[in-house]
């Protein structure tokens, strides 16, 4: 009798126990505003593929919480992307990631602020994100970064002189006149060609390149739709003085080889990684794992700042939940607190917001490879210079 006693009470012990730990566990909603139409549809989708990712990474490791994400398509536009983040509250989302776009990401991460969400991306590097006070705005790559790559792989080719074509954006000016500053202070002679973002023919632009600049390298500022048209322009009217083009984001990748073949061959863009990918750390290869597993192919460099951003976010709120400070602005207190090594290296957040350690590397298409040209100690190949895709 005894005995039976002690087991019915042990079960019910067991019971209070499991009872509590499920109690304590749970499932967060976070909110995924993200172009998946319009203009920045193909960077929108790719970063949205590595926040699938951290998901299913996060919530087969992390042992108690869970997160569940709700996206809406913000559809590249600056109205929508409030909406969006309007829409994502009032389904009960704990926190924002993704955007992309600086224009669109100032105003969405306004609201969510109002809302008191934190507000995490990758796709936004005007630097009056960071300086507007935001007390609830995280990104982990900056205008600087992507400057550093580019000045440093144009001084490393040793080129003499530079044609920047670019984006009237906030984020892409911004860049392009950066980029003219440190070039024009070592010397290197720059030619500097503005374009409206609703542009289709770029072809005058190029026959200012070739006839006026006659420079050795072309650096275009701005986004997929913008590159393809600049190099269909550079393809027809072949400058001849041009040894090298590159570009900054959204462009070394290997979903832009397999949809341009033909513009693709030996132009550069700003890479984290090599394609194919060869991870070596833990971390690493449960995200390519998990890519590969999800998304059935190789990882880029947007799938990785979305794992990232989202891992971050998604660990913060496991602290804040743990801490008991969900709905008293536990998340971005935690997010405040990071200091942590991720895929694209240390991640810290400073007052506004900024990861002050963030530098980019340079890639090239090669074949049909990207590989890393750009700092020597993280190249695994050399760069094919003079080389232009025509």
């Amino acid at each position: 009798m005894k005995k039976a006693t002690s087991i019915v009470l042990a079960i019910v012990a067991a019971s209070g126990a499991a009872a509590t730990v499920n109690a304590q566990a749970e499932e967060f909603k976070v909110g995924v505003q993200i172009p998946l139409t319009g203009p920045l549809a193909r960077v929108g989708m790719g970063t949205q593929e590595g926040i699938r990712v951290a998901a299913e990474v996060f919530n087969k490791t992390n042992g108690k919480h869970t997160i569940k994400l709700v996206t809406v398509d913000d559809e590249s536009a600056p109205a929508k992307a409030v909406a969006a983040v309007e829409k994502l509250a009032s389904e009960g989302v704990v926190a924002v990631t993704g955007g992309y776009g600086s224009n669109n990401i100032s105003p969405a991460s306004d609201a969510a602020g109002k809302l008191g969400l934190a507000y995490i991306t990758s796709g936004g590097v005007d630097d009056g994100l960071v300086q507007a006070g935001r007390k609830n705005f995280f990104r982990i790559n900056n205008t600087a970064g992507y400057q550093k790559a580019l000045v440093g792989l144009i001084s490393d080719l040793g080129v003499k002189s530079v044609s920047i074509i670019y984006s009237t954006k906030d984020a892409t000016e911004g860049l392009a006149t950066d980029v003219q500053k440190t070039l024009g202070a070592k010397g290197i002679k720059v030619g500097m060609h503005a374009f409206d973002p609703a542009i289709t023919d770029f072809k005058p632009i190029m026959n200012k390149v070739k006839l006026q600049d006659r420079s050795e390298f072309i650096a275009m500022v701005g986004y997929e739709n913008d590159y393809v048209g600049i190099l269909r322009a550079a393809r027809v009217l072949k400058p001849t003085s041009v040894k090298a083009i590159a570009g900054v984001w959204s462009l070394a990748t290997p979903k832009m080889a397999a949809d341009f073949p033909d513009l693709m061959p030996k132009v550069y863009g700003t890479a984290v990684l090599p394609f194919p990918v060869n991870f070596t750390t833990p971390e690493g290869k449960a995200f390519g794992e998990g890519y590969k597993k999800l998304h059935n192919k190789e990882p880029d460099y947007l799938g990785q700042f979305g794992y990232v951003q989202s891992m971050l976010l998604f660990q913060a709120i496991a602290r804040a939940a743990d801490a008991g400070t969900i709905k008293k602005g536990g998340v971005i207190e935690e997010l405040r607190k990071t200091d942590t090594q991720t895929l694209i290296g240390r991640v810290q957040f400073n007052a506004g917001g900024d990861n002050p350690n963030f530098v980019q590397r340079m890639g090239q298409h090669q074949g049909k490879e990207v590989v890393l040209v750009w700092p020597k100690d993280s190249a695994n190949g050399k760069p094919q210079y003079p080389g232009v895709p025509w």
